[in-house]
């Protein structure tokens, strides 16, 4: 089974859960609440797919072509660049479902003060793990010079 499309979906996802998350911010800020935390579970939702699609096509690529990472083959400062970017990236990929699962938490049981004090870290962190996504697949699929 070739699943080779999984990072453009991947891609897809992480940019959906992009545009959830701004919604939710622009819902909140215009005290539409239902629709605010309607956007921000479709964000979860969203994030959750992504992060099945992720594992999945890190698990079939690992079988099939016996690696598991896209090299990039970038030279100079855009290297640089790339690979800061993945690395906080991926760092901060790990703590965004903690953040996602404490304000999903702490919305549901009412105790909205400390969801907006936690949301103020929670929702750059998560935003920026999102863009960061997409530009990392442009970099590796669209933009990635042949060696």
């Amino acid at each position: 089974m070739d699943l080779s499309f999984l990072p453009h979906l991947n891609a897809s996802l992480n940019a959906l859960a992009c545009c959830c998350l701004l919604a939710g911010f622009a819902m909140i800020k215009a005290k539409r609440a239902t629709a605010h935390r309607n956007c921000m579970i479709t964000a979860a939702v969203v994030s959750c797919l992504f992060l099945v699609s992720y594992i999945t096509h890190y698990t079939w690529r690992s079988m099939v072509i016996g690696g598991t990472h896209t090299p990039y083959h970038g030279s100079g400062p855009l290297r640089t660049a790339y690979y800061a970017m993945l690395l906080s990236h991926i760092l901060l990929a790990m703590v965004v479902p903690f953040l996602a699962a404490a304000l999903i938490y702490l919305a549901a049981t009412s105790r909205f003060n400390a969801h907006r004090h936690l949301a103020r870290i929670g929702l750059p962190i998560w935003l920026y793990v999102s863009t960061t996504g997409v530009l990392i697949y442009l970099m590796l699929y669209w933009l990635n010079p042949v060696p």
